[in-house]
């Protein structure tokens, strides 16, 4: 039994030159070609079975330095059941967060279970024949038959659906070919750091204090949706009729509370200074210039029109 590694995945790092030395002397060619070989479509598989790209990583780098120390041991017809066996047994692939919204095919992978989803990707990300993933998982072929018709996409009458098994392949093997170059970075230092017999990034970089893969505990968005349901139903229930009288007590009859009476708002100033700061004080002050300044137009009208007749006059 043997896996034929894809072609787009034989690229190697831009980086880490004296890691692929000291694993060209402590690790067989035939190895690194195979881990080389299996890379990109390890890291698929692992991010889609747990729903996290950096756990997946995590997890692929794991994979290989258990699959480096067991490799000797093992024919090498044997070695691809053996990787994709340790991979599927690692812990951080045990759980897939529920997603809120689906926007892929490959989304809807979190309803499946972890067998059934198990099952489907050994098909599609890791290119194995039925008789290859029924060994990788452990089960008898028609087990492995069975459980890869219940995870291919249906219609909600239960029929199945060919176009979505179709877009579902195509996203597979369109994220196996177009991994982000950072992304393949850091998976080929790993897989030089497993091959050197080197702890990878995956674990070095959180002893180093780097960026923690652990995902928060899966009740956490539970909680946090109950919380903001709440705030959301307190906020609604201030519009409700009498809400206001019962929390400021007018409704239980409060002891000691009673409307205060009607009065006239006291004055801030007196009269005189309320004078003072007014904005026309200046011709509030002088009560003959606000007189004139109110007859001003009139004046001015009369004004034109005797200077106007005694014009004609001297004609």
């Amino acid at each position: 039994m043997s896996v034929r590694p894809p072609p787009e995945s034989s690229g190697t790092s831009p980086s880490g030159t004296a890691v692929a030395s000291a694993a060209g002397r402590s690790a067989p060619p035939a190895l690194a070609a195979f881990l080389r070989g299996v890379e990109r479509r390890g890291a698929v598989l692992a991010e889609l079975q747990c729903g996290d790209a950096a756990t997946g990583d995590a997890a692929l780098a794991a994979t290989m330095r258990q699959f480096r120390a067991e490799a000797g041991r093992l024919p090498m017809d044997q070695w691809p059941r053996r990787f994709w066996t340790l991979l599927l047994a690692q812990p951080g692939l045990r759980e897939h967060p529920p997603l809120a919204m689906e926007l892929d095919a490959t989304d809807c992978l979190a309803r499946l279970g972890d067998g059934p989803r198990a099952a489907l990707l050994l098909r599609l990300a890791a290119g194995l024949e039925p008789v290859e993933a029924a060994a990788v998982l452990g089960i008898a072929e028609p087990t492995y038959q069975l459980a890869l018709r219940r995870a291919l996409p249906r219609h909600a009458d239960g029929r199945a659906d060919p176009q979505a098994w179709q877009r579902l392949g195509d996203q597979v093997r369109r994220r196996i070919k177009t991994l982000p170059p950072p992304r393949l970075v850091r998976l080929g230092r790993n897989r030089e750091a497993a091959l050197a017999g080197t702890a990878g990034l995956g674990e070095a970089g959180r002893q180093a204090g780097g960026v923690d893969t652990r995902r928060p505990p899966s009740w956490l968005p539970t909680v946090l949706w109950a919380l903001l349901g709440l705030c959301a139903l307190a906020f609604a229930a201030t519009f409700w009729p009498g809400t206001a009288r019962w929390l400021d007590g007018s409704s239980r009859g409060t002891p000691g509370q009673h409307e205060l009476p009607a009065e006239a708002p006291a004055s801030r100033y007196g009269a005189e200074a309320g004078l003072v700061t007014h904005r026309d004080f200046a011709l509030l002050a002088d009560p003959e210039g606000l007189a004139e300044s109110e007859q001003i137009a009139f004046n001015s009208w009369l004004a034109d029109h005797f200077s106007s007749e005694a014009a004609d006059e001297s004609r």
